[in-house]
C-alpha cells in the first residue's frame, strides 16, 4: 500500500511539471495591432456671425459645417493615414481690428489653412497675417480687385470681383433700365467704395451721367440728409455700394421722401433678408442686383440640391454666399488630399492646379488666384422674393 501510494503521487508530480511545461511553451496569443488614430486637420473659418450682417456670416458658417461633415463621412485618407476634419470658426463682426485679431487666433490655432473672411474690409487686412504665417485663405465672397493684387502666393477668391460686378450693374443702369442721370451713395467700406467706383466708371463709360455721389457708413439708420440732396437732383437710378443691412433702411426712407428711382447694389444687397429690411419699400422690379456667382444649364441640378439640403439641416434659406464657403472647403481639402500633406506648402501647388466641379460651378484659379471664368448672376425682386435675370460671364 505505502509502495503504491508513493509511486502514485510521483505519477502525479510528473503530470503535473509536464502540464506547466505545456503552459510555459504555449505562446501567448498575438495581439491585433492598434488602429492608427485619425489625423485631425483644423479648417479655420471666418465672417461676421455677430452685428448688422450676422445673418450672412452665419449664412457662410453653415456652408462650412456642411462641408466639414461631408468630408468626415468620406474617411478620407492623406498620405495614407485617416484624417477628421474640425472647423475653428471665428467673428469678425465685420469690423477689420475683429478681423486681424480672428486671424491671429486661428494661427495661433495652427490650423492648416482658412476660409473667409466674408467682406472685403476685413479678408484683405487678414489676408497679411495669414501670407507672413504662411497659411492658405480662400475668400468666398470678398470682391475687391485689391485682395488678389497684393502678390501673395496663397490667397484665393471663389466669385468675381468689383470690376465685373460694378461694370455689369453700370453698364445695365444705362443700356437696358435707360437711366441717364445716376446718383451714387456707398458706405466707406472697402467693399462699398469699390464696387461704386467700378459702377460709376461704368455709367459714365455707357454715357449716363452722375449727377451726385454721396457717403455714408456701415452702420448709419439715417439717410434723410443725402437723399433729400439727391432727391431734388431727380436721380433714375440710385446705386447703393453696401450691405442688405443698410440698404433695407435707406429704400424705406427713399419711399418716405417720395424718391421713386430705380435702386441697385452689388451682392452685399442682393440677399434673402432685403425683403424683410425694405418691407413694402422693396416694390416690384424696383430694386436690382448682381450676385457675384452663379449656375446655369446642367449645373443648376446641383446647385438645387445644395439649397435643399441646406434648408433641410439648418431650416433656412442659403442667403448668398453659403454655396460658395461649401466649395471652398471641399476644393482645400482636394488639395490636400492630392498632395497627401496638410502642410500648406505641400498643397498649394495642387490647389493653384484645382479643377473641380462643385456646387457653384467649375472651379478653377488664374494665376492670381482668381476664379476663372467668374459669373455674375443679375437679380430683381418680384413678389417680394429674388428672380434672376440672367447669368453673365
Amino acid at each position: 500500500m505505502q509502495l503504491n501510494l508513493k509511486l502514485a503521487v510521483i505519477a502525479a508530480a510528473v503530470a503535473l511539471a509536464a502540464c506547466g511545461k505545456k503552459e510555459e511553451a504555449a505562446p501567448a496569443a498575438a495581439s491585433a495591432p492598434a488602429a492608427a488614430p485619425a489625423q485631425v486637420i483644423k479648417i479655420g473659418h471666418v465672417g461676421p456671425t455677430s452685428g448688422a450682417i450676422a445673418h450672412l456670416g452665419k449664412d457662410n458658417e453653415n456652408g462650412a459645417r456642411m462641408a466639414i461633415e461631408e468630408l468626415n463621412a468620406a474617411g478620407l485618407t492623406i498620405g495614407g493615414a485617416p484624417v477628421t476634419f474640425e472647423l475653428l470658426a471665428e467673428d469678425d463682426a465685420a469690423d477689420p481690428r475683429q478681423g486681424v485679431a480672428a486671424a491671429q487666433k486661428l494661427i495661433d490655432a495652427q490650423v492648416a489653412g482658412v476660409v473667409g473672411h466674408l467682406n472685403s474690409g476685413t479678408t484683405i487686412p487678414a489676408s497679411q497675417l495669414y501670407h507672413d504665417a504662411g497659411l492658405v485663405q480662400i475668400s468666398p465672397s470678398a470682391t475687391n480687385p485689391q485682395y488678389t493684387r497684393q502678390g501673395f502666393p496663397g490667397v484665393f477668391r471663389m466669385v468675381a470681383d468689383d470690376t465685373q460686378l460694378g461694370g455689369t450693374l453700370g453698364r445695365y443702369a444705362v443700356e437696358t433700365l435707360g437711366a441717364k442721370n445716376v446718383a451714387v451713395i456707398d458706405d466707406r467700406t472697402a467693399y462699398g467704395q469699390g464696387v461704386a467706383d467700378e459702377f460709376e466708371k461704368a455709367v459714365v463709360a455707357a454715357g449716363g451721367t452722375v449727377i451726385g455721389r454721396e457717403f455714408t457708413n456701415d452702420k448709419a439708420t439715417d439717410f434723410n440728409a443725402i437723399l433729400t440732396t439727391l432727391r431734388a437732383r431727380n436721380p433714375d437710378v440710385v446705386f447703393f455700394g453696401g450691405m442688405d443691412a443698410v440698404a433695407g433702411p435707406m429704400l424705406r426712407q427713399m419711399q418716405q421722401l417720395g424718391i421713386n428711382a430705380k435702386f441697385m447694389g452689388g451682392d452685399g444687397i442682393c440677399t434673402g433678408e432685403l425683403p424683410r429690411l425694405a418691407a413694402d419699400a422693396l416694390g416690384e422690379e424696383r430694386v436690382f442686383c448682381a450676385e457675384a456667382g452663379g449656375v446655369e444649364g446642367d449645373e443648376r441640378a446641383g446647385m438645387d440640391k445644395f439649397r435643399a439640403d441646406f434648408r433641410a439641416k439648418f431650416g433656412m434659406d442659403v442667403q448668398v454666399y453659403a454655396p460658395y464657403v461649401y466649395d471652398a472647403v471641399k476644393v482645400m481639402a482636394s488639395a490636400m488630399v492630392t498632395a497627401g500633406s496638410a502642410d500648406p506648402a505641400a498643397y498649394l501647388p495642387a490647389l493653384k492646379a484645382i479643377d473641380h466641379q462643385g456646387v457653384t460651378g467649375r472651379i478653377r484659379f488664374d494665376e492670381k488666384g482668381d476664379i476663372v471664368n467668374g459669373a455674375l448672376t443679375l437679380m430683381t425682386y418680384k413678389g417680394g422674393e429674388r428672380t434672376t435675370i440672367a447669368v453673365i460671364r
